[in-house]
């Protein structure tokens, strides 16, 4: 894949499987997020190059077009960015913004409508109340404006998440609490998720498996615990080394293990 006639993304070829968390790590400029617009379409088509087949429920997401793309956004296809506020339109109140979303892709009453945003917002651990709805984003806190980004990402049940360095804006605490966020909602309806991250601190604790992108290309790709316990090419053993030594050998003896039990269980 080119942009403005520079390589890219070059042979990158990996798998979601259904109901799996995978993660995407690489540094900045590895072209992490190029991956995840090229999925949505997102790109600009006129300065954009994209070859091969990128298969999505039995299509070709590249043979479609702008209109069909559209359908598919937002509904089976769903994606999460990681500056909440800036996301969000300020000038809108959280239940405008929740009913358009809603709207784009589903027809039915307002009571239809209130069922399914205040049944979005309980998902992601947020009041449904009025005085809540009735918020503008100015009014929340990061953490809040990113739980409704996921709420909004989620209503429509997707087939498919794409969590573009969700939690890199977000304190520690919050942090662990958006995760912990994904890892409930793809337990509890089933949804795939791309998680896409330059942390690898985070993708251990969600990722049943992750797939290290380096230059372009994804270099490694293996079960959570396979990576961390035994990385085998040069750039994720840099990776590796980079990591403080206590928290990596807590991520292996702990939390890769159970991620790698979940990988074999979707398989």
């Amino acid at each position: 894949m080119s942009y403005a006639g520079k390589p890219v993304l070059r042979e990158v070829e990996f798998e979601i499987r259904r109901g799996e968390v995978l993660g995407l790590v690489g540094q900045s400029g590895s072209g992490k997020s190029t991956l995840a617009m090229a999925i949505l379409g997102l790109l600009d088509r006129k300065r954009a190059r994209v070859e091969g087949t990128i298969r999505f429920q039995d299509c070709n997401l590249l043979q479609l077009s702008e209109r069909e793309l559209r359908d598919r956004r937002g509904c089976s296809l769903a994606l999460v960015l990681q500056s909440p506020l800036s996301s969000l339109n300020p000038a809108l109140k959280i239940q405008t913004q929740l009913k358009e979303g809603w709207r784009a892709h589903a027809s039915g009453t307002g009571a239809d409508c209130d069922r399914a945003i205040r049944a979005a917002l309980e998902s992601v651990s947020l009041p449904s109340n009025d005085e809540f709805l009735r918020k503008y984003p100015s009014q929340m806190s990061v953490g809040q404006a990113q739980r409704v980004l996921i709420a909004m990402a989620v209503t429509h049940r997707p087939a498919l998440l794409i969590a573009d360095e969700a939690t890199s804006a977000l304190d520690v605490i919050t942090q662990s609490e958006i995760l912990a966020l994904f890892r409930e909602l793809n337990r509890s309806t089933g949804m795939a998720i791309l998680y896409i991250s330059h942390d690898l601190a985070s993708v251990a604790g969600i990722c049943d498996r992750i797939a290290i992108l380096h230059e372009g290309q994804i270099v490694e790709c293996s079960v959570t615990q396979e990576i961390f316990a035994n990385p085998r090419h040069e750039y994720t053993k840099r990776l590796m080394a980079a990591m403080p030594q206590t928290p990596r050998s807590i991520l292996v003896d702990s939390v890769a293990p159970d991620a790698a039990k979940r990988a074999v269980a979707t398989r």
